[in-house]
């Protein structure tokens, strides 16, 4: 990863997000994310994670509080989603070249983008393949390529590993972590992360922001190991001490929550 920076590329204050009918999705939300961070969201279902996603997209606007995003304003983030939500009658490429066919770029220049694309996820060989003859981790890879072809700055990610097994979600997890490391004369990568699962959050994130219902911010959790990071930090003692601090903050947030 590149060194972090002092300024935010994002940041929340006060959010609040209430939904017609009363709903309240976020209550107070403070938070600010650096440029060339991994942030990953971690908190029960239904406690806000997926809401600041989409508010920090653009998908969505709050009810009130302030959003900042410190990007340029033709980028776009690579926006991924917990579905592959690939078009089935599509092949892999097809649907990987969808956000530049969109953007009215054409012939050779978007072939070689695309194959470096499906390169970089492992996915060269299936790019004539549709969807139905995919695995779930195929599937998931095609949804990373296709937001990786733009050359995303910001990435946001909403559970894109949640429903695959175990190995499969490590392998991809390794995947992630290369797409987000720009070359040394790039400028750097943003990524905030969605996910349910304590190793996950630990061995990808520079930072883990531990959230409670409803819709707030409990505790932030600085994960102080340094990248690359591979299979083997997950067997050190010190991804253990980070997973059982991370842990506890979670169990911290269901007490919190059980006494509100």
């Amino acid at each position: 990863m590149t060194e972090l920076v002092e300024r935010s590329a994002l940041s929340l204050a006060h959010v609040r997000r209430e939904f017609p009918g009363g709903r309240l999705a976020l209550a107070d939300v403070s938070l600010d994310i650096a440029n060339g961070e991994f942030v990953s969201l971690l908190g029960a279902s239904g406690c806000g994670k997926s809401t600041v996603l989409r508010l920090l997209s653009g998908l969505d606007a709050p009810t009130s509080g302030t959003i900042t995003r410190d990007l340029p304003a033709h980028v776009v983030p690579g926006y991924v989603f917990q579905d592959a939500a690939l078009m089935p009658w599509a092949s892999v490429r097809r649907n990987v070249e969808l956000p530049l066919m969109l953007r009215g770029e054409r012939g050779p220049a978007l072939r070689a983008r695309v194959d470096a694309a499906l390169r970089a996820v492992g996915l060269a060989d299936s790019a004539d393949a549709v969807p139905r003859e995919l695995s779930g981790g195929m599937k998931m890879r095609a949804s990373l390529a296709r937001a990786l072809v733009t050359s995303p700055r910001l990435w946001l990610l909403d559970e894109p590993f949640g429903a695959l097994d175990e190995i499969t979600r490590f392998a991809l997890n390794q995947t992630l972590l290369s797409l987000c490391k720009p070359p040394d004369d790039a400028k750097p990568v943003t990524a905030v992360f969605v996910t349910h699962s304590v190793y996950e959050a630990v061995f990808l994130s520079q930072r883990v922001v531990v959230m409670a219902r409803p819709g707030r911010v409990v505790d932030e959790v600085a994960i102080d190991a340094p990248y690359p990071r591979d299979a083997a930090f997950r067997a050190t003692p010190r991804f253990a001490a980070l997973c059982a601090r991370v842990s506890d903050a979670l169990q911290r947030a269901s007490d919190a929550e059980a006494r509100a």
